[in-house]
């Protein structure tokens, strides 16, 4: 599979190249853009790139993701941060055994088809390249998962996504529809890392401490890059009938990489082939944080 072949039309019929030069990265203009995403990681582990996406190709985006939204499995269980079972040799208050309402919905990548212009961004050989210098990486890779590469998120009325860490240490998010009210994305950055789980962060986060606790109200044809492996966060309730859509491009540092088995089946409601293999095989992560 190749870019020109995934390629329904230019990226610059996608993208505002003027603002954001992402195939100019040798340029100064690009060496100027690398270094003021990676300045903003650094600070709080997030670069939000306003109005990344052109106006003119906005309507035809939010239709895309509108159409795909009736294909979303809506989650309808509770989590705990971690996506993990509770622990009972820990206390009730602690975060692993701390639950709470997950009702969101996701389009799983293979229901999304070539020739949209999600997968038109998502394979381009310049968006990837954008992405790795951004993060620090001489490259980043599509996922091998086909059902967690090319996410679509739906929330409807009243639905949220709870405190949660990502399995990846990295995201890469594309809003196309905004609420009437809600859908706001609220994070504390690097509340974990090298250094431990720091349970005790996390869990006077669950219990209301909001005086590290950074907001953002998100607009269609924003571009968010965050590390969610270390960044507790969350999606607020939406409020009123119109859902929130956000899509997930899925890149990981090292090629091969695949969502576990239990996660792809509560977020998709069912698992891929390549999902029952790892059934059959130990897997390792490169970190030892809890998934």
């Amino acid at each position: 599979m190749t870019d020109t072949d995934t390629a329904a039309f230019d990226l610059a019929a996608c993208i505002d190249l003027d603002t954001y030069p992402i195939r100019a990265l040798g340029t100064d203009a690009g060496r100027d853009l690398i270094d003021r995403c990676r300045r903003q990681l650094a600070d709080d582990g997030c670069v939000v790139l306003k109005d990344f996406v052109r106006p003119s190709m906005l309507t035809r985006l939010e239709a895309e993701t509108e159409r795909l939204a009736r294909d979303a499995h809506i989650n309808a269980t509770e989590t705990n941060p971690y996506n993990s079972a509770a622990d009972p040799a820990l206390p009730p208050e602690h975060p692993k055994n701390r639950f709470d309402d997950r009702t969101n919905g996701f389009v799983a990548g293979d229901r999304i088809e070539q020739g949209t212009i999600l997968r038109t961004i998502y394979h381009d050989a310049a968006f990837k390249a954008f992405i790795a210098a951004v993060v620090g990486a001489e490259e980043v890779h599509e996922f091998a998962d086909p059902l967690a590469d090319l996410v679509v998120n739906v929330l409807k009325e009243g639905r949220q996504h709870p405190w949660h860490f990502d399995s990846n240490d990295f995201i890469v998010t594309l809003q196309t529809r905004k609420p009437l009210g809600g859908g706001i994305f609220q994070y504390q950055p690097n509340i974990r890392g090298a250094r431990g789980e720091n349970f005790e962060g996390v869990q006077r986060v669950l219990d209301g401490d909001r005086a590290a606790l950074k907001a953002l109200e998100l607009t269609p044809g924003d571009l968010q890059i965050f590390f969610g492996r270390n960044s507790l966060h969350r999606v607020t309730p939406v409020e009123g009938p119109r859902e929130r859509h956000t899509v997930i491009f899925a890149y990981a540092r090292e090629p091969g990489f695949v969502g576990r088995p239990e996660r792809a089946r509560a977020i998709f409601g069912r698992i891929a082939p390549v999902h029952e293999q790892m059934l059959r095989t130990e897997v390792v992560r490169a970190d030892s944080l809890e998934d």
